[in-house]
């Protein structure tokens, strides 16, 4: 995300971009508990969209996310409640920088000067759900999550079950309205097991009911916060009794009085009438004093049994805190500094090796268990050669570990690098099937010569054979096809449309039913004619990807046709003349979007004899048509496409089809070429060149109405 400030007009589309993916991902985080986009991610949308509303205030959108705490909260089951204060947010500093900053514009503002006493309270942000509780008389009366800062859901039968919510204040000196305001979180461990208890519950789920069980349909929460909001947002408050909630105060909102005159006295008021607050909330006289105990909560994070993200500041006074008031949906007096990415040490135990489909070697690191930025990690990718080669690792290692963008774990140092002891030496022949693996001229990766006589790659082309953009065979997942090849009734494509054939064997297999096994049987004959360009990208012919292999179907239109093209374009090594010369190499170069490097990898394919026995074979099961793309006259004929982003009404496929449909071309990356660009939310550095290179830019809503009216 650039910081780069763009022409008006180019500003007036980002913001409309940015507010509808700030907007979705708050609802994704706010009311479903299903993020889609990294903490970091989403904090940079935010920045960007401030920075471009300060340079281009007239721009500022009615739907602008500058204006809103939360999401609304109008598809919820819960009942709502209209708090009486609205529950705001905090603004964000991510640097010791943007601290001193902040104290500095609170003296601005108060006419302060620059030794005068400013006191100022420092806690742990959790990372957790907002929650408002009102106590009338000392008893709880009414209980209710953040929402959109002005309306939130009811929760008060919910909140009965959580140990940490006490149904009435202890003491004397309660007002008679007071709400409490803190954050439900659910600790690392509780997170963990809850996890697990999910996926048993599917796997018996599916036993009794006489279907297979595939753990990679099992919906698990992503993390302790969003499993803490899933939980308490239950319609039914039995569930949330099941599962082991906590939670700590942090302010207040309506009130009848005041029991303090600073922060802190009111806090720790808060913890004398029996409400939990932070256990590192501290008073702090100086800017060096607020970054102390910053890095102090900081350095304790990896050790504490919940997640936090950041440290809270906020004015301690409280007749100042009056003084500063709000901007937007954040108050003056408070700020919170976020951590960076959560990094983590732990031993590297050992090195895998791992062969994919195309014969790729990709170590795997296996770790002990480590638990970064809230999930356990065991393993990570070291890429390739290269790439250990530079870490120096090798087993044995103490590592660091970072989750990037808080999502994907890699290694960043090896802290036992000058620790005597042997190199990590990478393998020259591949582990299942023993064939010489090698690193082709100029490239990193190093893959297995074995092809489809290697097992790895045969299970792993049969899985890409009935993935979603291939063959899309519902019930043949990932295990099935690892079950299925061990007992030898899976050797290649064909032999998945002579599983019929076998309906006693799996019926026999732990976890199959007749009904199952029947879905599964009528998924694979439902394929027997099938798309010629998704049966052509199946196959895994390196080079050909979902795209390539439409713009091969669209010239050959017939399977065989395309292998006859192919062969005869292939000729061996050193007579490159006559390969030049061909009259089927040049027809197939002359395609837009395949080039010399697609015909060798064709040619290649069709020349290894157990290639081609595997294509006749697959060939007397399937019959698919002729592929013959009818297009439409529409606004986008003849020009290049390129769709970015997530799409939310259609998948990317879909999108690409009806482009085709249109007379238009996709592509994968923005070029000078390229003539329009569909950007959904997420879209990030395609949509940058898009902008730098004067590129029509529309939205998925104005797609979807060139696809009507073409229509």
């Amino acid at each position: 995300m650039t910081d780069t400030l763009p022409s008006e007009a180019e500003a007036a589309n980002e913001l409309m971009r940015l507010a509808r993916q700030i907007n979705r991902a708050n609802r994704l985080y706010h009311v479903e508990d299903a993020p889609e986009i990294a903490d970091a991610e989403y904090d940079a949308l935010v920045r960007r969209n401030a920075a471009l509303e300060a340079a281009y205030p007239h721009l500022v959108r009615a739907d602008s996310p500058t204006n809103k705490v939360g999401h609304e909260v109008s598809a919820s089951p819960l009942g709502k409640v209209t708090h009486a204060v609205r529950m705001m947010s905090l603004d964000n500093a991510f640097s010791d920088e943007e601290v001193a900053e902040f104290l500095a514009r609170v003296r601005r503002f108060l006419s302060l000067p620059a030794d005068a006493p400013l006191a100022v309270t420092a806690e742990d942000k959790i990372d957790g759900l907002s929650c408002s509780l009102r106590y009338e008389h000392g008893r709880l009366v009414r209980a209710a999550t953040r929402g959109d800062g002005q309306v939130g859901e009811d929760v008060t039968p919910n909140v009965a079950h959580i140990a940490d919510i006490v149904q009435e204040l202890r003491g004397d000196d309660v007002p008679d309205v007071f709400e409490v305001r803190g954050e439900v979180y659910m600790e690392k461990a509780a997170f963990l097991a809850l996890n697990a208890q999910l996926m048993d519950d599917a796997r018996a789920l599916a036993d009794a009911r006489g279907e297979a069980f595939d753990d990679t349909k099992v919906r698990q929460f992503a993390n302790p916060r969003n499993a803490a909001a899933g939980s308490l947002r239950q319609k039914d408050a039995a569930v949330t009794a099941k599962r082991p909630l906590r939670f700590w105060a942090h302010g207040w909102g309506a009130v009848s009085a005041v029991p303090g005159e600073t922060q802190h006295e009111v806090i720790r008021r808060i913890e004398r009438w029996g409400l939990p607050v932070s256990p590192q909330f501290r008073l702090c006289n100086s800017l060096e004093e607020m970054l102390e105990a910053y890095r102090a909560i900081r350095d304790a994070r990896a050790a504490l049994p919940f997640e936090i993200d950041g440290v809270v500041y906020k004015v301690d006074r409280l007749d100042l805190q009056q003084r500063l008031g709000f901007v937007a949906k954040a108050p003056r007096w408070g700020l919170a500094h976020k951590f960076p990415a959560e990094r983590a040490e732990t031993v590297l135990e050992a090195i895998d090796i791992q062969v994919g489909r195309t014969g790729k070697l990709t170590p795997v690191g296996r770790l002990k268990p480590v638990l970064v930025g809230g999930v356990t990690v065991t393993n990570v990718t070291l890429h390739n050669r290269d790439e250990i080669a530079r870490l120096g690792v090798r087993p044995g290692d103490r590592v660091v570990l970072q989750r990037a963008g808080d999502v994907i774990p890699q290694v960043v140092d090896n802290l036992t690098r000058e620790v005597a002891r042997d190199p990590y030496t990478f393998p020259d022949h591949c582990p299942q099937c023993g064939s010489e693996a090698v690193a082709a001229e100029g490239e990193v990766d190093v893959r297995c010569t074995g092809g489809l006589v290697c097992p790895a790659q045969r299970t792993e082309r049969l899985k890409h054979f009935v993935s979603r953009a291939a063959l899309d065979i519902e019930g043949l997942g990932e295990k099935t096809i690892e079950e299925f090849f061990a007992r030898g009734w899976l050797e290649s494509p064909a032999d998945i449309f002579r599983l019929r054939r076998r309906r006693q064997d799996i019926l026999a297999l732990e976890g199959w039913k007749d009904k199952s096994v029947d879905n599964l049987l009528a998924a694979v004959e439902s394929k027997r004619q099938p798309d010629a360009a998704r049966l052509l990208f199946g196959l895994g012919i390196r080079h050909v990807g979902a795209v390539t292999a439409r713009d091969l179907m669209k010239r050959a239109v017939t399977l065989p046709q395309l292998r006859a093209l192919a062969e005869q374009a292939h000729v061996k090594d050193g007579e490159a003349a006559a390969r030049d010369a061909s009259d089927a190499y040049a027809e197939l170069v002359s395609i837009d979007g395949v080039g010399p490097v697609v015909v060798e990898a064709l040619g290649d394919f069709f020349h290894e004899e157990h290639n081609r026995q595997v294509w006749d074979d697959l060939l007397s099961e399937v019959s698919p048509p002729p592929y013959i793309v009818e297009t439409l006259e529409s606004p986008v004929s003849g020009k290049l496409v390129v769709f970015t982003g997530k799409l939310e009404t259609m998948s990317r496929d879909e999108a690409k089809a009806q482009a085709e449909r249109l007379g238009a071309k996709t592509a994968g990356s923005v070029s000078p070429k390229t003539d329009l660009v569909v950007a959904g939310p997420g879209a990030g550095s395609k949509l940058k060149k898009a902008a730098e290179l004067g590129i029509e830019v529309i939205d998925e809503a104005a797609w979807a109405e060139i696809v009507r009216t073409a229509d």
